[in-house]
């Protein structure tokens, strides 16, 4: 072996060293991080009845055909005891007449209706708050307009965390409904690939972000906290940041069981998707320290194992080594990411991911870049 790497010029060596280097870093990543999330064995829960009351709110405007299609699924979940609380924000379709409707057949829902826009509130960070201080329950559940529950069960699966006095917080999934078309499958692999990371950490202790469309904590926590004040300027938050703020690695849990997922509508447009996506990452420069860190170190050290992947071969610099580094990696993330895809339901997109990887990774900074200089723009 000695002999062979005398063959080898500094700067080739400095090459190899780097590239091992950077693999290992990315194999920490899977085998420390993502791997709790791949070979994750959810706690027994208790098999009682002993279950708290919850609230579920849901902030909307201009949401009509989205509640007339999803609404009645949250209203007939599978529950001793729960209320439902949509938030009409200064709607201007049909929406308070849908509500209206609604009620009529189901007494647990309650409407809040905000006359008028308060356009110096950015997002829905306002009519959110509304509705959560006008829920009567300490457990709350929060979802959006646009999601409908998988099963009648998602509310006693995510209550079912709050047996203990501890649990503040719970984080559950949010995927988007498949649909034809690459750009649905972009989507849904950005969702995988958001998931991976964000359940990932909360499972190490380490939470810092979950989804509005499935996500639980205590209005308790919320009051204590009070509401989303720390960064109200900031039009998007409502999860990601909140979570942040709020969730430790004591008071918070995950829930992954199928009952629980939460799909929703995915863009149809890849120019509103790339809006979307823009303002959700406008969020991260608000992100603690230590989690833009770990996120950044990971997002760099993929794009360095295929850019020296690409220069060691374009160089010609002992391929196999190069090879037998390359695969190395290659095959811890088909086996991690096939068991987080068979865990989310998303099997065929660990497929995608090998084909999708290089280019996501290329992209994913560009459109990062972008959503921090973006000016922050009106909810609906």
């Amino acid at each position: 072996m000695a002999g062979v790497i005398k063959q080898f010029t500094p700067f080739e060596l400095t090459l190899l060293a780097s590239f091992a280097l950077v693999t290992l870093v990315q194999l920490a990543y899977y085998w420390i991080l993502f791997a709790r999330l791949a070979f994750y064995k959810p706690k027994q829960k208790p098999t009682g009845d002993n279950l708290p009351p919850v609230s579920i709110v849901i902030a909307a405007r201009n949401e009509y055909y989205n509640l007339n299609d999803n609404l009645q699924s949250v209203l007939e979940q599978d529950y001793p005891d729960y209320e439902v609380v949509v938030v009409n924000h200064a709607s201007d379709d049909d929406t308070d007449l849908l509500l209206m409707e609604f009620r009529n057949k189901y007494p647990h829902l309650k409407i809040v209706t905000i006359q008028q826009d308060l356009n110096f509130f950015k997002g829905k960070k306002f009519p959110l708050s509304i509705g959560i201080r006008e829920a009567k329950n300490d457990v709350l559940l929060l979802t959006d307009a646009d999601c409908k529950p998988v099963s009648k069960n998602w509310i006693r699966q995510m209550a079912s965390h709050y047996d203990s006095i501890k649990t503040q917080v719970v984080i559950g999934y949010g995927p988007y409904e498949k649909k034809k078309g690459l750009l649905n499958l972009i989507i849904r692999y950005d969702t995988f690939i958001v998931a991976m990371q964000y359940l990932s950490f909360a499972l190490a202790r380490k939470p810092y972000m979950g989804v509005g469309r499935n996500l639980s904590y205590r209005k308790s926590l919320f009051l204590q906290h009070k509401g989303f004040i720390s960064h109200y300027g900031i039009s998007s938050g409502d999860d990601d940041l909140f979570i942040s703020e709020i969730a430790t690695k004591r008071n918070s849990e995950v829930e992954l069981h199928p009952d629980n997922f939460v799909y929703s509508k995915p863009k149809t447009s890849f120019k509103d998707w790339w809006k979307q996506k823009r303002r959700h990452l406008s969020t991260s420069k608000a992100y603690k320290p230590a989690i833009k860190y770990l996120l950044g170190l990971f997002g760099l050290s993929q794009f360095l194992f295929y850019a020296l992947f690409v220069a060691l071969l374009a160089l010609k610099i002992d391929w196999r080594i190069t090879l037998g580094i390359f695969f190395l990696r290659f095959l811890t993330q088909v086996l991690v990411h096939k068991k987080i895809t068979a865990r989310l339901q998303e099997k065929w997109l660990c497929l995608f991911s090998l084909v999708w990887e290089w280019i996501y990774i290329l992209f994913m900074p560009l459109l990062a870049m972008a959503g921090w200089f973006t000016k922050q723009s009106k909810w609906k």
